[in-house]
């Protein structure tokens, strides 16, 4: 990987000036800086002496404690770029759709409307990134995962703008479903994909910008893991496709049930377009 240049080379440095190792620096700094950058140099100490003390990374371990080390100096330190890492090609789609909306999040101010979540939210991305080229450990590839979605939901809620207190008469949400191909999940790829976005736009008018909510979903054919990801890839495409439609983003929210919570109960292993589906609610 790129990063271990970078670390010979700081070992080399340490090493000829007689200086303590980043992952012992790390262990009794004293961040400074903005909120964020003091979260977030707090975050990448914790994982890197994870990885050091715990599972005896040691090379990692000494790369996010120089990450810890520069936010502790007020840098702004960004998450982790995956062409930077030896990934498996099944987990590129999903890596870069996490790490587009987290960016999104920080550059829309998330660094200081919600610094702690914002740090914990990138903290867990770099651990998603790692733990998936080491791609031995699935339980701590879930964990890394799991924890950063739920921070990034967390995020966008906190980044939400707040709205005057009004009554309002509670109303059932308004649902559209689209439907998708066998392992697709781009809206070309969809059944009835243009229709029910147009439709969607037309609702989301006459209302007047109201809240949707997109819930992706998978049939029980393939791994639950991959079908995971499948589920949030559908969601995103029909993201996209309502941003572009005229929709805020921040009206948006996007979750992924894979193969959980099927229309049509089936055994596992069957294919079933009832099931390839993204819920759409508006309310």
């Amino acid at each position: 990987m790129n990063k271990f240049s970078l670390l010979g080379i700081m070992a080399a440095v340490g090493l000829l000036a007689g200086c303590a190792s980043p992952t012992d620096e790390i262990r009794g700094m004293q961040p400074t800086g903005v909120s964020f950058t003091e979260a977030l140099a707090t975050e990448y100490r914790d994982f890197a002496l994870f990885e050091t003390d715990q599972m005896y990374d040691f090379g990692d371990g000494r790369y996010f404690a120089q990450k810890g080390l520069a936010a502790a100096d007020g840098e702004v330190v960004l998450p982790e770029s995956l062409e930077n890492w030896d990934l498996p090609d099944s987990a590129i789609g999903d890596l870069s759709a996490g790490r587009t909306r987290l960016v999104q999040l920080l550059d829309a101010n998330g660094r200081t409307t919600a610094p702690g979540l914002a740090a914990h939210a990138q903290a867990r991305f770099d651990c998603w990134v790692e733990q998936q080229e080491e791609n031995h450990q699935a339980a701590h590839i879930a964990a890394c995962r799991e924890e950063f979605l739920a921070a990034l939901a967390e995020l966008e809620i906190a980044m939400a703008p707040e709205e005057e207190e009004a009554v309002v008469v509670p109303i059932e949400p308004e649902e559209f479903r689209i439907f998708f191909e066998f392992d697709r999940y781009q809206l070309a790829d969809s059944i009835n994909g243009q229709e029910i976005i147009d439709q969607v736009l037309a609702e989301v008018q006459e209302l007047g910008m109201p809240a949707i909510s997109l819930i992706g979903h998978a049939d029980r054919a393939g791994p639950g893991d991959y079908n995971f990801g499948l589920s949030l890839r559908r969601a995103d495409a029909v993201r996209q496709a309502l941003i572009d439609g005229g929709v805020p983003a921040d009206r948006i929210s996007v979750a992924g049930r894979g193969e959980e919570d099927p229309l049509v109960p089936t055994a596992d292993d069957v294919p079933l377009q009832e099931n390839r589906r993204v819920e759409i609610l508006i309310q």
